[in-house]
């Protein structure tokens, strides 16, 4: 059976302009990868500004990272070209030239960095939609690679492989008519999977933090370490290329992401703690409107004890008229002619000297 017609398309043409088809597909790949991260993290309850400030953070080193770790298993490329071209190589990304595996070190290696003052809880959500967002830019970055003829194999009857047309492309030569294998599709197809079976997961919101990551390390792992069979121009050690060893160790990591997993909140316990911490918080401040009432009361209060003669001025003055005149109240007993004396107070005048 015939693979799928294939001629490169490196450049896809805008009228007097070219667009890179490659660098387009990573931008694609990382807006999209982005938008599912931060809506995602959005509905667990993390704000999206901050998801789109740590996401962005994650993407440059991660680029950094594939790139440089793809220069230098390509020393001998690079130093083969001469003037302009070998200058820019380090950065010519728009040729191809990303390794997944570099980029992943570099971005798990400095994630503890970039989400340094977050809650625990709140890191192991984000790596949950940071997983989902490596899908979609995965998925969509290897429609580049497949623009390019890059990570070709050799010859194949399977429907899934491409059947060269002509064309300049990254790896070969290839035989105009021969049918190839070529991993980017085959990523494309079991990425968009791995993907499927995360959101499925997500869905119910009862799965404990790590287990989209886990799910992904796992999942990606095996599926990368058998495609990588098929590759035909990837330098190997001791048989395996460099992803197939990065393969294995996150198969371990991925594995204990999902045992501990069992352990962690899942989106929605943790959704419902931070609408009780938010409730507890709006109850246990006071009034604002009480507030300032109070502060008023209060600042009244002040003023008049400092400037205290404007209100007991006129008690003051009455306290001094009856000094004055020596009036006061004085209880004694009324003795009548009767002789049957009965207790009464009187006011009485006396002198305030005889009490």
């Amino acid at each position: 059976m015939a693979g799928i017609p294939y001629s490169p398309f490196p450049t896809i043409p805008l009228g007097p302009l070219e667009l890179q088809t490659f660098g387009l597909c990573v931008a694609v790949g990382v807006l999209l990868g982005g938008w599912l991260t931060a809506r995602r993290n959005k509905r667990v309850g993390i704000g999206v500004e901050q998801t789109e400030r740590i996401v962005l953070l994650l993407v440059v080193a991660g680029l950094v990272g594939a790139r440089l770790l793809f220069v230098l298993t390509s020393l001998d490329e690079m130093f083969a070209l001469e003037g302009i071209d070998r200058w820019l190589y380090p950065i010519a990304v728009w040729n191809g030239g990303l390794q997944f595996s570099g980029g992943f070190i570099a971005a798990l290696l400095l994630a503890p960095f970039i989400t340094r003052g977050l809650p625990v809880a709140a890191r192991w959500h984000l790596l949950d939609g940071a997983a989902l967002g490596l899908s979609v830019g995965l998925a969509v970055g290897r429609i580049g690679c497949y623009a390019v003829g890059e990570h070709l194999g050799g010859p194949t009857s399977f429907f899934l492989g491409i059947t060269y047309q002509g064309g300049v492309t990254v790896e070969g030569p290839l035989e105009v008519g021969q049918t190839y294998w070529s991993t980017p599709v085959l990523e494309f197809v079991y990425v968009a999977i791995i993907l499927a079976i995360m959101l499925w997961v997500d869905r119910s919101g009862r799965a404990g933090a790590g287990t989209l990551a886990g799910l992904f390390s796992v999942l990606y792992a095996v599926a990368r370490f058998g495609s990588d069979f098929l590759r035909d121009y990837d330098r190997v050690v001791y048989g395996l290329t460099g992803a197939q060893y990065m393969c294995l160790a996150l198969l371990v990591v991925g594995a204990w992401f999902l045992w501990s997993a069992r352990t962690r909140e899942s989106p929605n316990a943790y959704r419902a703690r931070l609408a009780d911490e938010a409730a507890a918080a709006d109850a246990a401040a006071p009034d604002a409107e009480a507030l300032d009432t109070a502060d008023a009361m209060s600042a009244d209060a002040s003023a008049d004890a400092v400037d205290g003669t404007e209100d007991t001025a006129p008690v003051r003055a009455a306290v001094d008229a009856d000094v004055e005149a020596g009036t006061g109240l004085d209880h004694t007993a009324d003795t009548g002619e009767d002789g049957g004396g009965t207790a009464d107070a009187q006011p009485v005048v006396t002198s305030r000297k005889s009490n």
